[in-house]
């Protein structure tokens, strides 16, 4: 049994632990508003990109369209691009994006694909190393930076774009994780090469409205420019939801942290309050029984 003075040590640590979790929370409560309005914004950017890109793939030929819209023609070789967070202490965020891209790996390898692995964060390279090190081939890190912007984005969207001009994978696969809600984070994978276009909805195509457009210069070649950056795009709005995410997570993880902490100093207490009036009562035995003794 623990004496007084564990007791007083222990509750008094675990109150500098409460501090500290209560704090955190504060934080990421602080930050998350910035972090979802972030997030929010680029959604209909992102989406409506999506839009343009597939009105102008719809005037393109198979045989004209750039290699980054058609692929290579083969998907022997995946490259899967792993968002994940710089920092833990946010629950299960960054083991459920890891745990999506496990299982897509393990899939594909046992379909007798190659794959291969860019981490974007650090927790993501801490989990995936300890089953797929060998397969990692690009590292990427965000801890120096002070607020993720879209040129952070664009140097990731370069790197895997030069790994497929180098011929070095046929497909590639982005996951992060979606901000739904504070207690709801969705991982999400997105193909974004080849680019998939979304379909144009068949109510809309039979209806007759849909605007015929000429384009200047070639259809062609403005995809060659605007599919990179779409790619960027795609990649930005990954980093922005994975923030949300964290700060979300963050927050519910330091919420329940702090209240685990405040049941255990109350059962510290009844149990230190207990063993202290047993020791009085003991003290108080001895005392009257050598009072009797004389």
């Amino acid at each position: 049994m623990a004496s007084l003075k564990d007791l007083r040590n222990r509750i008094a640590s675990v109150k500098a632990t409460q501090k500290i979790t209560k704090a955190m929370q504060m934080v990421a409560a602080a930050k998350l508003r910035r972090a979802q309005e972030a997030a929010e914004a680029a959604r209909p950017y992102s989406e409506r990109m999506a839009a343009v890109l597939a009105n102008i793939a719809g005037a393109v030929d198979a045989v004209d369209a750039p290699p980054l819209m058609t692929g290579t023609g083969k998907d022997d070789v995946h490259l899967l691009v792993v968002a994940t967070a710089e920092r833990g202490l946010c629950g299960g965020f960054n083991s459920q994006i890891a745990r999506l891209a496990r299982e897509h790996a393990r899939k594909l390898l046992a379909e007798g694909k190659t794959v291969k692995i860019i981490t974007v964060g650090k927790k993501g390279y801490d989990i995936l190393r300890r089953d797929y090190a060998s397969l990692i081939v690009e590292r990427i890190e965000l801890r120096d930076v002070k607020q993720v912007g879209f040129t952070n984005a664009d140097q990731i969207a370069r790197k895997v774009i030069q790994l497929f001009n180098q011929g070095e994978f046929d497909v590639a696969t982005l996951f992060y994780s979606q901000f739904k809600s504070v207690i709801s984070q969705i991982p999400t994978a997105q193909q974004i090469i080849p680019a998939s276009a979304p379909l144009v909805d068949a109510a809309e195509e039979t209806s007759g409205n849909t605007p015929v457009y000429e384009y200047e210069p070639d259809a062609s070649e403005i995809l060659g420019d605007l599919i990179p950056r779409n790619i960027s795009i795609q990649i930005f709005r990954a980093l922005l939801e994975n923030a949300a995410g964290e700060m979300g997570a963050k927050m519910s993880a330091m919420d329940s942290a702090t209240r685990n902490a405040g049941d255990m100093i109350n059962k510290l207490s009844i149990t230190y309050n207990r063993q202290r009036q047993a020791q009085i009562t003991k003290e108080l035995i001895e005392i009257i029984s050598g009072a009797e003794a004389l």
